[in-house]
């Protein structure tokens, strides 16, 4: 039941964490994907390397190989056509499943299963067969020499700041992944807050997110493993880059909201999978939790599910005047959403739904006492900012119309609508 009436106080024009502070405090990390390949058939006349999905390392080397395996493989198609390579046999079984009466194959099921002897054994010889096929392209060192040349320079994210502190990002070049550094001031003399290249001796942690809380006094952080969409939450002193005990675990497609008493965070999970199926089940029921610093997780606070609704998500961010927790609803992989908000104060207190139809997409930009300020693509598929009621029958007001080209995004800033345009 839609609990719009429900009467929000106060407010003097407070932005979104949803906008403002999302961009000001998620350092984005560029990574990327190497290919991954199972080609049982041998329709390919060249071979791919094969990586196990579940093993995959986003860095920066491994896009330095993608181009560059693109490259060559384009380099050899180009010359005298060779024929089909032999690949090693793909192991099969009479693996087979019955659907309402009609019989399914399924021989190379066993490939599910990337750690098994077969299947280790099978992608050793397919990556022999590819890289020794590579290594013979006279072109493949000279176009690696280049690219490592290219590639090979500074970068920078772009600074925020907290408290008197900024951050930032910085790659020295060929970094895998980028380092997180916090400095007093502008230029100036920065250290490391977190190298994600220290995670792990594979290389394959990697930092998914970053949150620093209102006081600029602590960082919490996303780590996951080798490409998982899992993802475990730490936080880390940002005076000492040490980190507290707290652990966070089983979260994913979620970042963290700090409260503005620096207490704790909001976060999105999952139930723990059983024994063994982590990388297998499929995931529903996703949860709001608020974790409170110094205490386990198992003490975190349900602050909202729909038992109702198996495959919805949530996301949270705090408004600027730290009042609301607003959730950001979605639903499977569908872009539009819905927008629900809760009192902080009372975590117990019923959720308002203030968007419940999931008709556009919105993104909140802020509020003033009962006027909810939005950007979206409702009847205007380039995209608008208007403004809502939290109380009576929903009732939309353009503040700024559709124009020829895209909103990307939007902010407040001086009590006024920054816009974005494409």
């Amino acid at each position: 039941m839609s609990q719009r009436d429900a009467v929000t106080q106060g407010g003097q024009g407070h932005r979104a964490a949803a906008s403002e502070r999302a961009s000001k405090k998620a350092d984005q990390f560029t990574s990327y994907d190497f290919f991954t390949r199972a080609d049982v058939a041998g329709q390919c006349p060249y071979p791919l390397p094969v990586v196990p999905k579940h093993r995959k390392e986003r860095t920066v080397k491994h896009c330095t190989a993608a181009v560059l395996l693109l490259v060559t493989l384009s380099i050899a198609s180009a010359k005298e056509p060779e024929k089909p390579a032999a690949y090693p046999p793909a192991p099969e079984s009479d693996q087979a499943d019955d659907y309402h009466g009609t019989r399914v194959a399924d021989p190379y099921r066993s490939l599910e299963n990337a750690d098994s002897p077969e299947s280790q054994k099978w992608i050793e010889a397919e990556n022999k067969l590819t890289f020794g096929y590579l290594e013979k392209i006279p072109e493949r060192k000279a176009i690696n020499k280049q690219l490592t040349k290219l590639w090979n320079y500074e970068k920078y994210g772009v600074p925020f700041r907290e408290s008197g502190n900024y951050f930032f990002s910085k790659n020295t070049g060929l970094q895998n992944q980028s380092v997180l550094y916090t400095a007093s001031q502008l230029p100036g003399e920065a250290k490391v807050l977190l190298d994600p290249n220290t995670l792990s001796k594979d290389g394959t942690t990697a930092l998914t997110g970053t949150a620093v809380s209102d006081d600029g006094k602590r960082l919490a952080y996303g780590l996951a493993v080798a490409g998982s969409d899992w993802q475990e939450w730490k936080v880390r002193e940002i005076a000492t880059a040490k980190d507290l005990p707290d652990l966070v675990q089983w979260v994913k497609f979620s970042g963290a909201a700090w409260t503005h008493d620096n207490k704790g965070f909001f976060y999105s999970r999952y139930d723990a999978p059983s024994e063994g199926e982590g990388l297998k089940a499929a995931n529903y029921f996703h949860k709001l939790y608020y974790h409170k610093l110094g205490t386990p997780q198992t003490e975190d606070q349900l602050v909202y599910e729909r038992t109702d609704h198996k495959d919805w998500n949530f996301s949270a961010s705090v408004t600027e005047d730290g009042k609301f927790l607003i959730i950001d609803i979605s639903q499977g992989t569908d872009p539009k959403n819905r927008i629900f908000y809760k009192n902080i104060a009372d975590l117990n207190s019923e959720v308002v739904e203030l968007l419940t139809q999931q008709d556009a997409q919105y993104d909140f930009l802020g509020y003033e006492g009962n006027t909810f300020w939005l950007r979206t693509n409702l009847d205007a598929p380039r995209g608008r900012i208007i403004s809502v009621q939290a109380t009576g029958p929903l009732d939309v007001t353009e503040i700024v119309p559709q124009g020829p080209d895209k909103l990307e995004s939007a902010t407040i800033v001086g009590n006024k609508f920054v816009a974005n345009y494409l």
